[in-house]
């Protein structure tokens, strides 16, 4: 009897002992999916989309400090900017990124008096901002009153190639191509897309002109 038992014990290691060859692929099969989905995410996150934050207040009323916003970095390796689009660029004279609207593009000739901006000699709707301009308007005042375009600074009207020309959508509080003249399109980050953050103000970006 307890040459029977001795034996007992000793075969129950091997018969519960240790993850059985296929219990051992299928661990490894889920390591490497999560390894790959880190890498996409990875991908993605950094080399694809950018998270940008929005700082200050030359976005008004259409984006807010604080914001976080998606930033498309590989639409621009297909096509240029269009108006109408927020962008995110860098400035290497001030050594950070601005978010700013896409006024004109290429080619085009672009004014600003006041709170009328024209594009080739008409007047762009700019639905993006028409409550605002029309509240200030009520009030009896200009909702630009900073700077119009051209000016001392900045003369030239026709918007050369590679380059754009952008505005803030707080018009009296912006630096923007006003003063910054045309932005070189090598600078451009991306196109922003959606606002992720806070939740409540989650939502698709706006692009019409």
């Amino acid at each position: 009897m307890e040459r029977e038992l001795e034996q007992g014990s000793a075969q129950q290691p091997a018969d519960g002992g240790g993850a059985t060859k296929k219990e051992k692929n299928e661990i490894w099969e889920w390591v490497k999916a999560i390894v790959i989905a880190l890498v996409l995410v990875f991908l993605i996150r950094w080399l694809l989309f950018k998270p940008f934050i929005v700082e200050g207040p030359s976005m008004q009323p259409n984006f807010h400090t604080g914001e976080r916003v998606i930033v498309n970095e590989i639409l621009y390796n297909i096509r240029e900017p269009q108006r109408g689009e927020v962008i995110v660029f860098h400035v290497p004279e001030e050594n950070r990124d601005f978010i700013k609207r896409v006024i004109a593009v290429p080619g085009d000739t672009v004014t600003v008096e006041g709170d009328v901006v024209k594009v080739n000699g008409e007047q762009i709707p700019e639905t993006y901002i028409q409550e605002a301009v029309q509240e200030a308007h009520a009030k009896g005042e200009d909702y630009n009153m900073l700077m119009d375009f051209p000016n001392g600074v900045n003369q030239e009207t026709k918007v050369p190639e590679g380059q754009i020309f952008v505005m803030g959508d707080n018009r009296s509080n912006s630096t923007d191509s006003r003063k910054l003249g045309f932005i070189n399109l090598d600078d451009v980050i991306g196109r922003a897309d959606v606002i992720f953050w806070p939740i409540r103000e989650m939502e698709w970006i706006n692009h019409d002109e």
